[in-house]
């Protein structure tokens, strides 16, 4: 990737610092952490907070969005997560199917805490689980899939998720949503970079072009020519160039046929984001980047 093209994130807004604190209370009345994670982004898409906050309570990840991500590089990084001892599920939180291999893997997550439980004379005390996770994650659609049912607020963009609930989702599982909450400082750039391409931080407070750009670089490097055979233009040249190709191909023009580069830029992303590009990963286990 080409270093120049790599925009500088920074972004907490206030109302995470409050997010967090409660979290930290909210964290005592639970026995299992569920963390969801974007699955073309497992190390970027993961709070550190989370590690320290969630000692002592047993973890499970769910790999979200697996729909648009490589499915080879996804299966790697269930078998990282397996192997530091989590329970792991991928899935696309719309489908509704893979809903009972969630239920399944937090029966096994919570096996030990069902069985003191049962040794004590507790019968049917329902595991109480609280879901985390990053903004745009897909907490919400991922809650409403799991309860079969509206009862988390969606919306596709950051900072839906206000407050939070409980949700009694079947005679086995207690469910706290939270919302979703980024860490204060981004020790590497390159994960506020992630952040921003899958549509975690708000798109109004980046520079959509400067983040077209590094995403040509990056999509050069993981599949040559398909930036080409999506948009029909030559990949060949700067980052800017082709963005500029992708504007005259897609008809982004201003008044007297200049290029709209924001615009070709916001076509770009969004098709990235919407998997009209492809299922493409952009972290593989045990790599800075790809």
């Amino acid at each position: 990737m080409v270093e120049n093209n790599t925009p500088n994130i920074n972004w907490y807004p206030g109302h995470m610092t409050k997010a967090r604190r409660a979290m930290q209370e909210d964290i005592k009345l639970i026995d299992l952490v569920i963390e969801l994670l974007d699955a073309r982004i497992p190390l970027a898409s993961r709070n550190p907070d989370i590690d320290s906050m969630s000692a002592n309570k047993k973890r499970m990840i769910l790999l979200n969005k697996a729909d648009l991500a490589n499915e080879t590089i996804t299966l790697k990084w269930i078998k990282y997560f397996k192997d530091l001892g989590y329970e792991v599920v991928p899935l696309d939180s719309r489908n509704r199917n893979k809903m009972n291999d969630v239920l399944s893997s937090v029966m096994v997550a919570c096996k030990d805490k069902i069985e003191r439980d049962r040794k004590r004379g507790i019968l049917n005390r329902p595991i109480r689980a609280m879901i985390v996770g990053i903004p745009n994650v897909g907490k919400s659609t991922f809650i409403n899939s799991f309860a079969k049912k509206a009862v988390a607020k969606t919306g596709n963009k950051p900072g839906v998720t206000k407050g939070k609930q409980w949700i009694r989702l079947n005679k086995d599982v207690e469910l706290l949503d939270t919302p979703g909450i980024l860490w204060p400082k981004f020790e590497d750039k390159e994960v506020g970079v992630k952040l921003a391409l899958i549509g975690s931080i708000n798109d109004q407070i980046l520079n959509i072009e400067e983040l077209s750009l590094d995403l040509i670089e990056r999509l050069r490097k993981i599949s040559p020519g398909l930036v080409s055979g999506r948009f029909e233009v030559e990949e060949e040249g700067s980052a800017y160039e082709v963005l500029e190709n992708i504007g005259r191909r897609r008809g982004a023009l201003k008044k007297g046929s200049e290029i709209d580069t924001e615009k070709a830029a916001n076509i770009l992303i969004d098709e990235y984001r919407s998997g009209k590009l492809g299922r493409i990963s952009l972290e593989v286990p045990k790599e800075e980047s790809i």
